[in-house]
């Protein structure tokens, strides 16, 4: 720029450029995370999904073929009665296999030791539903709370005594003391307490999101784990240390 008469100084100056220091080259491979990465606690091995998942759509199968079997309007829409007679009995003899073949890992032994059992804690919890509280301090549990255990003690019950009835009426001659008509009304009633309990399952599952991420891929967020199973994220962050001889 030009000075004014008189005037020895610049009217302006440009200010002064500077320079950034050299910024370090990404790693090969290196892609930005459009999202922060959540701190997650392994849930659930492949092994235990794998039979979550396989007894869901065999129980979902035995449950829509006899819809389409009982209600008449459905049957008449869907036709197809022998495909659905089959399809019921052999979803229903199927159920259990999903469960013995999951014996094999050791992680699904260890949560079925783990169902099966119940803690102090757990009575708490069950005291704190009847009473309504919902402050996560008055509902202690481990990696299941006594809500999903009484829950699971009782579908294993059930799936055993339909298709124990179940088999009644397919083979008459297994047990002739038993009428048939005596086995499809246990049956019958039953299967009616199974699907409103499985609705029930279904809409608490719904509203857990984080519950149905760990049942899918096997982790959940270690936030969600200390409010809802804190007794379990305890054991998991510090394991008992087996003292060596």
């Amino acid at each position: 720029m030009t000075s004014t008469a008189g005037s020895t100084t610049p009217t302006s100056t440009t200010p002064p450029t500077t320079t950034m220091p050299p910024q370090p080259e990404p790693e090969a491979g290196w892609r930005p995370e459009r999202w922060p990465k959540r701190r997650g606690v392994q849930r659930f091995t492949a092994a235990e999904r794998m039979v979550h998942r396989a007894t869901g759509t065999l129980m979902l199968l035995c449950v829509t073929s006899a819809a389409c079997l009982y209600f008449g309007p459905l049957a008449q829409l869907v036709g197809r009665r022998h495909l659905m007679v089959t399809l019921h009995e052999w979803s229903g003899v199927l159920l259990p296999a999903p469960l013995l073949l999951g014996l094999f890992s050791p992680a699904f032994r260890s949560d079925l030791r783990r169902l099966n059992r119940f803690a102090p804690y757990d009575r708490q919890w069950l005291h704190a539903v009847r009473r309504r509280l919902t402050d996560p301090a008055d509902r202690p549990a481990g990696k299941f709370n006594a809500g999903q255990k009484l829950y699971a003690g009782w579908i294993a019950g059930a799936v055993l005594v339909m298709a124990f009835t179940g088999l009644l009426m397919w083979f008459m001659a297994l047990l002739p003391s038993i009428s048939r008509t005596s086995a499809i009304f246990v049956h019958d009633i039953l299967a009616w307490t199974i699907a409103i309990v499985l609705l029930g399952h279904m809409r608490k599952a719904f509203q857990d999101p984080e519950a149905r991420r760990g049942m899918r891929t096997g982790s959940v967020d270690r936030v969600w784990a200390r409010r809802e199973h804190p007794m379990w994220l305890a054991k998991e962050e510090n394991p008992p240390q087996v003292e060596r001889g």
